[in-house]
């Protein structure tokens, strides 16, 4: 019996069931494991069709305020309560798309921490959101009502 469970334990404590299941972030055992391919296609973004205005608007809502992280969430939930009632289709449209981006990315263009590619960088959605990003009436912004 006790030789059976030694020889149990040497097989179960070779390296791979030693290895980390949740590598730190950045380190190189999480890069490894998050970085794609080379050359994959991003995911495309779910087709909505027949999706009414109204529906449209809620779907969006909810998607700003559960981005991820706390910094993504309270800056779009902001935004987007502040402004997506007068968007217009196009508008509503063209902010779905910013939402597909990364969190990070949105949040560092938005605070003007990092550049954003060729497609993001004149529109007028995210000279909007820069201007909300910089707060100049100094309000406190919390989480809106749903």
């Amino acid at each position: 019996m006790l030789r059976a469970s030694r020889l149990f334990l040497r097989s179960f404590a070779s390296k791979q069931h030693l290895a980390d299941p949740w590598p730190l972030p950045n380190s190189p055992a999480h890069i490894a494991a998050t970085v794609s391919k080379p050359g994959a296609p991003p995911i495309p973004p779910i087709q909505r069709v027949n999706e009414s205005l109204e529906k449209m608007r809620a779907r969006l809502v909810y998607q700003t305020r559960k981005r991820g992280t706390l910094e993504s969430d309270l800056l779009l939930s902001t935004f987007a309560h502040e402004f997506l009632h007068s968007m217009t289709l196009a508008q509503l449209k063209e902010f779905d798309l910013l939402l597909d981006e990364n969190d990070w990315d949105i949040y560092y263009w938005a605070t003007n921490k990092r550049d954003p590619p060729s497609r993001w960088a004149d529109t007028e959605l995210l000279q909007q959101l820069r201007l909300h990003a910089q707060n100049q009436g100094k309000q406190v912004r919390r989480m809106p009502d749903l």
